[in-house]
């Protein structure tokens, strides 16, 4: 996080605040939702602001979860290596070098499958895709019967996007050998089966849609949590914003880009998969923009991250810098908090009406 320092520095008081300072939680529990990340309530009766304390915090660790494996940040396990953990090389350079982007951008280049030309030209053709859109969007504007069908096509498609372990979307030896070992923490847990499912089984003919302008997280949701859990609204708003207003205007090696179609399109389509759609947002950016790897990924960050491997993270945009990658992780793990969080929001005000 620290190459993206004005993000960084949002992300410190934000987590400060929910973990030390005044709140509706005693400071143990609030570290023991933080470590389990899972609140059983069993016989105990949580008021309104702890359980609004609780859904931030719960919310927040996940999403950090999407950006620590996504980021390569934890090392994969190997069978072989008496710890269990190995550093995965890639080409010329190991994981470690992440930390400090050392070369990072070259480096994915020099290994025999990815070829320069081949980079290069993704890169002029997302470019070429970006400006595209720009044009179309100020010549003439889809009708909303047509943002809404292109919404519902994004939608259903991704019920079918598979996370990386299945590894039908990529070749068998690409990542046959990156399957992650998980350690056993059954004992830790209550629900070994509890985890990520879609928001509608494939195949419904009707699949659910949370209408974003019927709950916003800026008219309702800001004005629900700051009133059940005073200020961390205000910090949560400014992580939000800072993030999706981050740019340097630049892309690989070019300058003076604007990425606003680009940050939107990944911010958005995070949303998508957990149902959300804005109506004034046209979902045939997202097809347009977005690769398939690419979207393999985000899924897999975003709903599977402990499935997350480095290869997955090198099969899209490879002529990208790491820090461009980090930035993209940044987008994926706030637009996943804002989600879960609207989510819960939405049903907190739903039992206090």
């Amino acid at each position: 996080m620290s190459l993206h320092t004005p993000y960084l520095e949002s992300f410190l008081r934000s987590q400060f605040y929910m973990l030390r300072m005044d709140g509706p939680l005693p400071l143990p529990h609030r570290h023991y939702i933080a470590v389990m990340k899972l609140v059983k309530t069993g016989e105990n009766n949580w008021s309104l602001p702890e359980l609004v304390h609780a859904v931030v915090l719960l919310t927040h660790y996940h999403a950090l979860a999407s950006f620590v494996f996504g980021s390569g940040i934890n090392p994969e396990r190997d069978p072989e290596i008496s710890n269990g953990f190995r550093l995965v090389p890639v080409n010329s350079f190991c994981v470690c070098d992440l930390a400090n982007d050392n070369n990072i951008e070259n480096a994915s280049l020099t290994g025999g499958s990815f070829g320069i030309v081949d980079s290069l030209s993704e890169l002029e053709a997302l470019m070429g895709r970006m400006k595209r859109l720009q044009e179309e969007r100020e010549d003439e504007e889809a009708s909303q019967e047509e943002m809404t069908t292109r919404f519902e096509k994004e939608k259903k498609e991704s019920l079918f996007v598979v996370s990386g372990d299945t590894f039908h979307s990529f070749p068998h030896s690409d990542y046959e050998d990156d399957r992650i070992i998980t350690a056993d923490v059954s004992r830790y847990i209550e629900d070994p089966g509890f985890g990520y499912e879609d928001f509608a089984r494939r195949g419904e003919e009707h699949l659910p849609t949370f209408r974003a302008q019927d709950y916003t997280w800026e008219n309702h949701g800001f004005s629900l949590v700051n009133r059940l859990y005073s200020d961390i609204g205000h910090l949560l708003d400014e992580k939000f914003r800072m993030v999706y207003s981050l740019t340097y205007n630049t892309m690989a090696t070019h300058e003076g880009v604007d990425t606003t179609t680009l940050r939107r399109a990944l911010f958005n389509y995070v949303h998508c998969m957990f149902g959300i759609r804005y109506d004034d947002y046209d979902y045939g950016e997202v097809n347009q923009l977005l690769e398939r790897s690419l979207k393999v990924y985000i899924k897999t960050v975003t709903c599977y991250p402990e499935r997350t491997t480095k290869r997955m993270y090198d099969s899209y945009w490879r002529q990208f810098k790491h820090s461009e990658k980090v930035h993209v992780n940044l987008l994926l793990m706030e637009a996943r908090m804002q989600a879960e969080l609207l989510y819960a929001l939405r049903a907190i005000t739903r039992h206090l009406t």
